[in-house]
């Protein structure tokens, strides 16, 4: 059915500090990503060489250093199969000998018991290679595996491995053989692999191809293992936006929009690696405007991250989150589609499902969900509702599980947790007193940006600046024939743009230079 078609937007705000990526379906706002450009972040998926600073013989696990100001976290269990191999290759490698020949020629020991001790394979001051599989949340630090894998769109690469598993939702029995054949022929000594699902279909070629780019990202930090066995990232699996697209990249992918012309020629390179003929899906934004306002993704932002999300008719959750667990409750307001109070009940929490299902992962919220629905007398709408929520949730990348309703009413939800919950707080300072309770006269607040042009424009001999107010200002500034605007340009004999942010509150205004540089 036409209606069934979900179309798929990915757009990216690249900035000075972070990247912001924005997943629309049907041009609504499903998933909300941030990557900080400034530093190091601790992500899912990178790989350090850390150092043991504490054994737990209780927990039988480990602290380890990565260089994070908190501890990461290494569990007995997560020490991985061939444990043994990772830490030889670790320990003999060095800038005389060839590491590809230590690599290849490591043999298997036995593998790790699940009943077996930490304390028997890791001491205090010990190197370990680690991957991040949780990231620090709250006071925990993250939490670590030291079985290596290297995700990519068609196959997960497995160093000191023998294996190659195929993905259960490759259901033909031909085509598993096919792909496992195929994969074996091709996969140098010591190395496994994991088939997954996108590689259906797929010719010898594009596999063979990311074998190899997966190959040489992980030999690649050799070199660094080699030089230093000090603390130290050795490689980060990708960024956000194509671990976005590695993960969602399909046919409904219509178009991927960024405003940054490095970000986009990466994008294009690795879309034209992994689907070729999906290329021409990445577009050069270059509006005036700012690509989230262009998109309406700042107004959805400033819609869905309350306490109080608002729904159809009157409709509305609220979300409270805690340390421990996340719980929505959800309301019916002033909606009463029918006199029938049951009919009612089950339409508004149908309703509310949908949206719950968005804010999960809008928020990435993990843990326990605890929602409390509109009482429903009649067991045939349980069962329904639950049924639908879990129909919803069935596209959720994160590991989940969604129970039945109580008598009571409330359903458990349980969703994976990598990473913290977002948080975006849309409430707004008084733009006019800052918190004070007291306020400047609003009259002068084209003064106050005139002597900020005056002093960029005149002392610092300028000749072209963009300022940057809300649609509102910019509407004060910008009225009539001789408007603000056209008074400034004439007197200060200066390039003046004005650009106008829905982000910013009601007489913020900041100045940029040429560049777009803002100015102190």
């Amino acid at each position: 059915m036409e209606s069934e078609i979900k179309e798929k937007d990915l757009v990216v705000d690249v900035s000075a500090n972070e990247v912001r990526l924005a997943l629309m379906e049907n041009h609504r706002l499903i998933e909300l990503n941030r990557e900080s450009t400034q530093g190091h972040s601790y992500s899912v998926g990178d790989v350090f060489l850390g150092r043991v600073k504490k054994l737990l013989p209780a927990l039988n696990a480990a602290f380890v250093d990565i260089g994070d100001s908190k501890e990461a976290f290494v569990h007995y269990l997560d020490l991985g199969l061939h444990f043994d191999a990772f830490d030889k290759f670790v320990k003999e490698t060095n800038p005389n000998r060839d590491s590809k020949e230590i690599f290849s020629n490591i043999k298997f020991g036995p593998i790790l018991g699940k009943e077996g001790r930490i304390e028997d394979h890791l001491k205090v001051g010990q190197m370990i290679m680690v991957q991040i599989t949780k990231e620090p949340i709250s006071t925990k630090g993250s939490r670590l595996s030291a079985e290596i894998s290297l995700a990519g769109r068609n196959i997960v690469l497995l160093p000191f491995s023998d294996k190659v598993s195929v993905s259960q939702k490759i259901t033909t029995k031909e085509e598993k053989r096919r792909l496992e054949a195929l994969m074996k022929s091709i996969l140098p000594v010591n190395y496994g692999a994991i088939i997954r699902t996108a590689a259906e279909g797929k010719n010898a070629a594009v596999l063979v191809s990311e074998v190899r780019s997966l190959i040489a990202k992980w030999e690649g930090s050799w070199k660094a293992l080699a030089r230093s066995k000090g603390v130290q990232l050795l490689f980060t699996e990708c960024s956000k936006t194509t671990a976005m697209l590695r993960d969602l990249l399909n046919d409904s992918f219509s178009n991927v929009f960024v405003n940054d012309e490095d970000v986009y020629e990466d994008t294009r390179a690795y879309i034209s690696e992994i689907s070729p003929e999906q290329e021409k899906i990445v577009k050069l934004y270059d509006g005036k405007e700012p690509i989230f306002d262009h998109f309406e993704v700042n107004r959805q932002i400033k819609s869905s991250f309350g306490k109080i999300v608002p729904m159809k008719q009157g409709a509305y959750l609220v979300i409270e989150t805690t340390e421990a667990l996340n719980v929505i409750d959800v309301n019916s307001g002033i909606r009463a589609k029918t006199n029938d109070q049951e009919e009612n009940s089950f339409e508004v929490n149908k309703i509310a499902a949908e949206e719950i299902a968005r804010q999960l992962r809008l928020r990435d919220m993990g843990g326990i969900v605890i929602v409390d629905f509109i009482d429903m007398d009649t067991q045939a709408h349980r069962n329904d509702l639950f049924k639908f929520m879990q129909d919803l949730m069935a596209t959720d990348r994160a590991k989940h599980n969604v129970l039945p309703l109580t008598k009571f009413g409330l359903m458990q939800i349980t969703r994976q947790r990598i990473r913290p919950v977002t948080q975006i707080d849309t409430r707004e300072q008084c733009p006019l007193c800052h918190g004070t309770g007291k306020i400047a006269p609003t009259a002068v607040i084209d003064e106050e940006i005139e002597r900020k042009i005056a002093y960029w424009s005149g002392e610092k001999g300028m000749k072209a600046l963009t300022v940057k107010v809300s649609p509102i200002l910019g509407a004060y500034l910008t009225r009539g024939l001789n408007s603000f605007l056209r008074k400034w340009k004439r007197k200060y004999k200066c390039k003046i743009s004005m650009l106008e942010d829905s982000s910013f509150t009601i007489l913020q205004n900041e100045i940029y230079n040429e560049k777009g540089e803002a100015l102190e």
